[in-house]
């Protein structure tokens, strides 16, 4: 704390200076590099504003979101509302919340008890129903809420009008927050687009969840007051069935830390599929897939000398890893330090190690698609020279996920040498391109819906660790070494990887340390610049899509720092 004051006390008296003896000092590289590191070491690159100023900015976004649904009539007239609870005043207060004329049907899911209570105390107009009914499920659209709750049915209604094309044959959800006891909204719960993995581990659509066609689904997924766990089952099953509306319209008493999920029930859905633990200290599922055929994994590293560099990396993989089927292919690409040279020849005598010679100029891409021409692997693993093993299991879960049908790549969870986080995921639209998700956040931290913990989706991942399948690898082209030579190569092949129907994935499980740029340094003369802007101009023009938005991140959340905060 009195070293993030201290570089408040610093950041403010820059910001004070002279325009032009700010641009005199910014001239010196060694100055420069020392206050950027003092920045992100003080926690000021990652520290979210205020709970004062985030709770105006979210203040400001909902009275946008308010003045976009204004233009639209309401043309839905009744809708169903299902409510899990256990408390009839908590219970009551949810009904009263909807605006009477809308609501057409209660369904309770409570215990007989409570629902006499309730329906005794509703309106004759209004349909009461008991859990135990729902066999005989009423075709009226329905919203799936829980006790306490409260619904802003205006702003709901006006949103289903908005999307009304969307929604047919879908089980939408929508963005909400919690309120304070002075009924004042904190936690916004801003979500990403379905991201089935996310809901495996941390169930993180929980409430707010739409139905246009009840029956059409409930008689299949027969539901229980665990929404979180149906949706997981529900999804695993129908991905393309489930939507997001990204409008907030329902505020739970309480915040987000107090929101407990049954972590267990949450680990069975995907029993017969993979091995489901709790993680208690994060309250996360961590869920490892099985390797039926213990696949071999070619793990492909480049490199320009780096002597020192090589070995901590490749005897991390070889000392740490528990699981053994795998080989390393070494790349070298024109080194010319001697006792490089010669620990590479000592190196190519070890049978789990091979080492090829790249003797063209620097070009990433190219690199790794002439790796794995040679690779024998039936999952392609690209590394990074300067990344050390921190877990030993890694593999069987990066593995794992990579065989699995519906994911593509695989990314880890890569830390800086101090111990902050260097990438937990790629968002696109950070910077007009594309960033790393929680960037500079301390290791322990749990990020935004817990996304730094937990293993889930995200529309890319860095190649500094990353697993596919050697067929998908082949299928899309494997990396374009024409357009993309140094930069945004590994997000545009994991776009192009998305694009063939499955998902890319982030694994929390699979820590490691990440030396970045050490052996190539960083891009800082004027020709690396000018390539690196050329590389961008290509990302920005052939994923325009995601850039506007990337499923994986929320719409209302900001795109100007890697921190998660809402949009200003």
């Amino acid at each position: 704390m009195i070293k993030k004051l201290s570089m408040l006390t610093v950041k403010a008296a820059v910001g004070l200076l002279p325009v032009g003896v700010k641009k005199s000092l910014k001239k010196n590289a060694r100055l420069t590099e020392f206050y950027s590191r003092s920045l992100q070491r003080s926690g000021l690159f990652f520290g979210f504003p205020s709970p004062k100023k985030l709770q105006a900015l979210y203040n400001k976004r909902l009275n946008q979101q308010a003045r976009e649904l204004s233009e639209y009539a309401i043309t839905q007239t009744k809708c169903q509302v299902v409510i899990a609870g256990d408390n009839a005043t908590k219970v009551l207060h949810t009904i009263t919340s909807f605006d009477e004329e809308y609501l057409a049907i209660v369904t309770l899911i409570v215990e007989d008890e409570i629902f006499s209570q309730i329906s005794a105390a509703i309106n004759n107009h209004i349909i009461v129903k008991p859990f135990s009914t729902f066999a005989d499920i009423d075709s009226t659209p329905a919203l799936l809420i829980r006790q306490g709750e409260s619904v802003d049915t205006k702003r709901l209604l006006q949103t289903l009008t908005k999307y009304n094309a969307s929604l047919e044959g879908q089980v939408t959800y929508f963005d909400w927050h919690y309120v304070d006891k002075k009924g004042t909204p904190v936690d916004p719960q801003l979500l990403p687009d379905w991201n089935p993995d996310l809901q495996l581990s941390t169930g993180y659509i929980k409430t707010a969840i739409w139905l246009q066609n009840p029956v059409e689904w409930l008689q299949r997924f027969p539901l229980n007051n665990n929404y979180y766990c149906w949706l997981a089952k529900f999804g695993l099953a129908n991905e393309s069935a489930v939507f997001h509306i990204p409008y907030s319209i329902l505020a739970a008493p309480g915040s987000y830390a107090e929101d407990k999920i049954d972590l267990v029930a949450l680990a069975n859905e995907p029993a017969d599929k993979a091995a489901g633990t709790v993680d208690k200290n994060n309250a996360v599922v961590n869920l490892m897939w099985p390797l039926h055929t213990a696949p071999l994994v070619s793990l492909i590293i480049p490199t320009y000398n780096g002597k020192e560099l090589v070995r901590g990396c490749i005897e991390s993989i070889l000392e740490k890893t528990t699981y053994q089927n795998y080989e390393i292919i070494l790349v070298d690409n024109n080194s010319d330090d001697p006792a490089c040279l010669a620990y590479f020849e000592q190196l190519n005598r070890d049978p789990k190690i091979t080492v090829l010679k790249f003797p063209y100029p620097f070009n990433y891409s190219a690199i790794n698609n002439f790796a794995v021409k040679h690779a024998k692997g039936e999952i392609i693993g690209l590394i990074n020279n300067d990344i050390e093993i921190i877990t030993p299991e890694w593999l069987e879960y990066m593995a794992g996920h990579a065989m699995r049908a519906n994911i593509g790549c695989v990314g880890a969870k890569l830390l800086y040498a101090d111990g902050r986080l260097q990438h937990a995921g790629v968002v696109l639209g950070y910077g007009g391109g594309a960033g790393h998700a929680h960037k500079y956040f301390p290791r322990n931290h749990a990020g935004y819906l817990k996304r730094i913990v937990a293993t889930h989706n995200y529309s890319a991942v860095t190649a500094a660790c990353l697993l596919v399948k050697k067929t998908l690898f082949n299928e899309v082209g494997g990396l374009d070494e024409s357009n993309l030579k140094v930069a945004f190569n590994d997000v545009d092949f994991c776009l192009r990887v998305r694009e063939t129907g499955v998902h890319n994935l982030y694994c929390a499980e699979a820590e490691m340390f990440h030396y970045e740029s050490i052996s190539r340094g960083l891009d800082i003369s004027p020709e690396k610049a000018q390539r690196f802007k050329q590389e961008l101009d290509f990302l920005q023009t052939n994923w325009v899509s995601y850039i506007e938005h990337d499923p994986a991140y929320n719409p209302n959340l900001t795109l100007r720092r890697e921190n998660f905060s809402i949009k200003e």
